[in-house]
């Protein structure tokens, strides 16, 4: 993993993804770690609609990059992303849902039990 001098807040989280992965025996967060350490131009760009189709209700799904807002959701979810458009968080909190960053998702869920990585 090259150091990104860019963005030290992205190289901070990814730091910290990949200390809680081996505290917590939690291979999501290195996994994590790697898609978040990829090169700007290759960032995941994740629809609403590509969530709706894949996420259970209850599931906590992570993005790699940034939701954007094009189709809809009609299930209550917890997302968590490096980025979130406008229009996605929107749709997200009307749908009943949550928007998260990493650290907050960390905090709540430090074994990564239930979340599934999208993008």
């Amino acid at each position: 993993m090259k150091k990104n001098l860019k963005n030290p807040s992205l190289w901070n989280l990814i730091k910290l993804l990949k200390r809680k992965s081996k505290e917590n025996k939690a291979p999501v967060w290195e996994a994590l770690a790697e898609l978040l350490s990829s090169p700007r131009r290759l960032m995941r760009r994740v629809n609403i609609s590509k969530i709706a189709r894949y996420a259970k209700e209850g599931e906590i799904i992570a993005v790699p990059g940034k939701v954007l807002g094009a189709g809809s959701l009609s299930s209550k979810l917890t997302v968590a992303a490096y980025k979130f458009s406008k229009q996605a968080r929107k749709k997200i909190l009307e749908a009943g849902g949550e928007c998260i960053s990493f650290y907050e998702l960390l905090e709540k869920n430090p074994k990564g039990k239930n979340v599934r990585i999208l993008g």
